[in-house]
């Protein structure tokens, strides 16, 4: 189906109303004072038209139910929207799945959150530490010492490829590290890739089996995975940029490989919220902890995309008290051509998760205070404090991850 020329806002219109599965249709039903389908179908459209991007799915987990719509088109002409079926990239979101497995692998004392990283490093590689040993907790949480990135990907590079398990560590024992551990946040991606590598080391196991057998199996997300195959990489939503290949991911499987759709991250986010429905096991409370108070950090960088944060998890992000009701619950991704985001809002049982791609010119949106806003809407919550303003950022670069 072909409109080529139809304003944008009625491509949007013709295209999400189909989208409202049997859920969400139930969730009409849901209490008066609550948004009804029409007002969060009509948040994201707002979200959308600002955006700029070539194309957007949301979904709204609501206790027992699920609204999911897409936005836009897969790829720039191709008059095709977004499904629930469609593959995302789900960039540092992959974070909260590494996390996951870390505490399951805690709970059964396979590891210990203040074990070293040195216990898990290959034969014969020193770990650089500062005043003490850099911990899995520590790596978790942004506060090992570590940089951002290990560095650029070589020209051609697909994305979420580099550094591999050998260029890594050969990479680290000639660091030295930024500050001492657990004083200083600096948002790290390669330090979960390295978390991933130590959990695969301790469960003697492949990392991504690792993952698939404590979380994505009895979940049954069979759609989420670092090794798309042919036909889920012929529905992978993609921007009006070259963001490159669809290709397996799993040199990065602890930070940003991570491949799914929307019908997963429904599940995964009924999993978050904690319910115990049935079908559906509930998140160990302790993944979702508060383990650093930001105040007691010298400093913090790279925190602060969705928020000004008031607590860092294992991979999280808290935004207010967790005895706000507005509390929120986060964790952002970008990358690849994509921005991607979930928060959870405990206190009315509501989560969101939203993957978006980049349109052929940048707006200022910042597209997770947005979602925060929708979120909150959701819940039938007054919205966040606006933010203190920022200079305004650059767009971000293609092999970017957040």
């Amino acid at each position: 189906m072909s409109h080529p020329k139809l304003p944008r806002t009625l491509l949007v219109f013709l295209f999400v109303l189909p989208l409202m599965s049997a859920q969400a249709q139930a969730q009409a039903q849901a209490p008066a004072s609550l948004p009804d389908i029409q007002s969060i179908g009509a948040l994201g459209t707002d979200i959308f038209l600002q955006s700029g991007s070539t194309g957007m799915v949301l979904v709204v987990v609501r206790d027992d139910h699920v609204f999911f719509r897409g936005y836009g088109q897969t790829a720039p002409n191709s008059h095709q929207f977004p499904t629930q079926d469609s593959l995302l990239r789900l960039c540092s979101l992959t974070k909260i799945f590494t996390t996951d497995v870390l505490t399951k692998l805690v709970a059964d004392k396979t590891v210990r959150l203040d074990d070293p990283l040195q216990r898990y490093a290959p034969a014969g590689t020193v770990v650089p530490k500062r005043v003490r040993p850099m911990t899995l907790a520590d790596m978790a949480t942004h506060t090992s010492g570590l940089p951002r990135e290990l560095g650029n990907a070589p020209p051609n590079t697909p994305h979420f490829t580099f550094p591999d398990y050998r260029t890594r560590w050969r990479w680290l024992q000639n660091q030295r590290l930024r500050s001492t551990p657990g004083t200083a946040a600096l948002y790290s991606n390669v330090a979960f890739d390295f978390l991933g590598d130590a959990l695969q080391s301790a469960a003697h196991k492949q990392y991504a089996a690792l993952l698939a057998e404590r979380t994505l199996n009895p979940l049954h997300m069979q759609h989420t995975t670092f090794f798309p195959n042919a036909e889920q990489c012929r529905h992978l939503l993609v921007s009006a940029h070259e963001d490159g290949p669809c290709t397996a991911t799993e040199a990065t499987a602890g930070s940003s490989g991570l491949y799914s759709t929307a019908a997963d991250m429904a599940i995964w986010l009924k999993y978050l919220l904690r319910t115990g429905r049935p079908g559906i096991p509930a998140q160990n409370a302790s993944a979702q902890a508060v383990y650093i108070l930001p105040s007691n950090l010298v400093s913090q960088k790279g925190l602060d995309h969705a928020g000004e944060p008031t607590g860092v998890g294992l991979g999280w992000i808290h935004i207010l008290s967790i005895d706000s009701p507005s509390h929120i619950l986060e964790k952002t991704g970008g990358g690849a051509g994509y921005e991607t985001y979930i928060a959870i809002n405990h206190s009315r049982r509501t989560a969101i998760f939203l993957a978006a791609t980049d349109g052929s010119f940048y707006t200022h949106l910042n597209l997770f205070n947005a979602a925060n806003k929708l979120l909150l809407a959701v819940a039938g919550l007054p919205s966040l404090p606006p933010p203190p303003p920022k200079p305004a950022a650059k767009h971000k670069h293609a092999h970017r991850r957040g």
